[in-house]
C-alpha cells in the first residue's frame, strides 16, 4: 500500500445503471440492452458513420494510462499492444484490476464484435499501462510514482496519444515533469476533467497541468453535465453521460453510467481520426483543428474560451468531413503558445505484435531517471488559454454537424451548461480515482 494513501480515481460519475449482457464500467450502473452498440447514442450524434468512411483511424496508436487493458475481450481482439504495469501489483497491464480500463480503450478501439463496444476510431491500436487507483492502493503494495512513470513511458513509446481517465486533487512535481516530457516530444495528452463540481469542483490533475488537454463532459441533451469540473484549464467538452461501459472487473455485462472518463476517451479517439487523414501533421496541429472544428453556439463570442466546454464539444466529423479547422504553426502548441518537440515521434517503442493473454508482462523497469523527488502539493498558477480570454458560464455551443447530414444538435446544443463529470488523478500520498 502506498504511504499516506493517494485519492486516486477512475472519473466515472453516479448514474442510474442497464446492464447490459457484455458490461460496462460506472458508478451506480444501471443495465442495458443486449446489445451494447444500441447505446452508444454518441456514435450517431457524431456521424461516426459518415467519419469512417475517410478515417477510421489506422495508423494510430493511443496509450491508455488506467487500470489495465484485457486484450481478450471480443472487441478488443487484435487491438491491444504490448504495455506496462507500472503499479508494479499482482498480475500485469492486462489485469483489469477494476473494468475501467478495458472500457475506455473498446471506447477507443472497440470492434464491436459480438456486441461489445464499437469504438470511434475502430482501426487504432492502443498501448496499455497500469496505474493504481486507491482501492488497489489500500489492499497491496504499489509503486507510488507509477502515474508519472507511466506517462514518461508512454512518451517514449510510438503512440502518439495519450489518455488519462484518472485524476487527483493534488497537484505533483513528478507528474509535471513527465507530462512536460511528453509535451516536448510532441505528444498530445487527454484527461477526464473530473466529476466532483457539485463536491466543491476542486482542480484536478493531470487534467490540470498547461500541458494537458482536460475534457469535460456534455449530457445527451447537448448541455454541458452538471457533474463536470469548470475552470479555465477546460480545453473540450465531449459525450459523457448515459454511456455504456463494463459493470466491473467481471467484464461480463455493460452498465450505463456518466463520467468525464468517456470524454476524454473520446476525445482522444477524435484526435486519432484527424491524424489518421493528416499523418504528416504534428500534434499541435491535430489539436489546433479539433479546436478550431468544436462546436459552438451561435452567442458564442469569437476569441473566448468558455470556464464549462473549452474551445467547445469536438466534432471530428467538422474537420474531416468539412475541412473546419486549420492546422497552423507545426511546432506552436496551442496549449501554451510556446515551441513543442514537434512530430510525435516516440523513443523506445513496445512490440507492434498485440498482446494475447495476459501472460507476458515483460515490464518496463523503474529507470533512474524516472521522477523520484517528493511530490508538491502546491500548483502553481493555473492552465494557459493561450491568451483567449474566459468566457462566462451563459454562452450556448449549440451546432449542427452536417457533415454527411448528420444531426450533432444532440451534443453540441448548449454547452455553457453546468459543471464538469470527473475527478482527475496524482501521485504520493494522494488518493487517485478514475474520473
Amino acid at each position: 500500500m502506498i504511504e499516506g494513501g493517494r485519492l486516486r480515481r477512475a472519473l466515472l460519475g453516479t448514474t442510474a445503471t442497464v446492464v447490459l449482457t457484455t458490461a460496462l464500467v460506472g458508478v451506480a450502473p444501471t443495465a442495458v440492452a443486449a446489445d451494447a452498440r444500441s447505446q452508444q447514442w454518441y456514435l450517431d450524434a457524431m456521424g461516426a458513420e459518415d467519419i469512417w468512411k475517410k478515417s477510421t483511424g489506422a495508423g494510430m496508436t493511443v496509450a491508455v494510462i488506467d487500470t489495465g487493458v484485457d486484450p481478450d475481450t471480443p472487441s478488443l481482439k487484435g487491438k491491444v499492444l504490448k504495455g506496462w504495469d507500472a503499479a508494479e501489483a499482482k498480475g500485469d497491464e492486462t489485469d483489469d484490476y477494476d473494468g475501467h480500463g478495458t472500457t475506455i480503450a473498446e471506447i477507443i478501439v472497440g470492434s464491436g464484435a459480438q456486441g461489445g463496444l464499437r469504438g470511434l476510431a475502430p482501426d487504432a491500436k492502443v498501448i496499455p499501462y497500469r496505474v493504481s487507483n486507491t482501492e488497489l492502493q489500500n489492499e497491496q503494495t504499489v509503486n507510488a510514482f507509477d502515474m508519472s512513470e507511466a506517462i514518461k513511458a508512454a512518451a517514449d513509446s510510438d503512440a502518439k496519444i495519450i489518455n488519462v481517465a484518472f485524476g487527483s486533487d493534488y497537484y505533483s512535481e513528478e507528474e509535471l515533469e513527465s507530462v512536460q516530457y511528453a509535451h516536448k516530444k510532441g505528444k498530445l495528452i487527454f484527461a477526464a476533467s473530473g466529476n466532483g463540481a457539485l463536491k466543491g469542483n476542486k482542480k484536478q490533475y493531470p487534467a490540470s497541468y498547461p500541458e494537458v488537454v482536460a475534457v469535460g463532459a456534455t449530457t445527451q441533451g447537448g448541455v454541458v453535465a452538471d457533474y463536470s469540473q469548470h475552470g479555465d484549464y477546460i480545453d473540450l467538452a465531449a459525450p459523457g453521460s448515459q454511456i455504456p461501459g463494463y459493470c466491473d472487473k467481471s467484464l461480463t455485462k455493460y452498465c450505463v453510467s456518466d463520467g468525464t472518463s468517456f470524454s476524454a476517451a473520446l476525445a482522444s479517439a477524435s484526435a486519432a481520426l484527424i491524424w489518421s487523414v493528416h499523418p504528416d501533421w504534428t500534434g499541435s496541429q491535430v489539436l489546433r483543428a479539433m479546436f478550431e472544428s468544436a462546436g459552438r453556439g451561435a452567442d458564442w463570442k469569437p476569441g473566448t474560451v468558455s470556464t464549462k466546454a473549452g474551445h467547445g464539444v469536438i466534432r471530428p466529423n467538422a474537420h474531416i468531413n468539412r475541412g473546419i479547422g486549420k492546422p497552423g504553426d507545426a511546432n506552436i502548441s496551442p496549449l501554451t503558445n510556446e515551441p513543442t518537440g514537434g512530430a510525435a515521434a516516440g523513443g523506445a517503442t513496445p512490440s507492434t505484435a498485440p498482446s494475447a493473454n495476459p501472460n507476458p508482462s515483460a515490464s518496463a523497469s523503474t529507470s533512474a531517471d524516472a521522477p523520484s523527488a517528493t511530490a508538491s502539493t502546491q500548483a502553481p498558477d493555473g492552465k494557459s488559454t493561450s491568451g483567449a480570454p474566459v468566457a462566462g458560464s451563459s454562452e450556448s455551443a449549440a451546432g449542427t454537424e452536417s457533415g454527411g447530414g448528420s444531426n450533432m444538435g444532440v451534443i453540441i446544443g448548449a454547452v455553457a451548461g453546468v459543471i464538469v463529470l470527473a475527478g482527475v488523478g496524482v501521485v504520493i500520498a494522494r488518493r487517485r480515482r478514475a474520473a
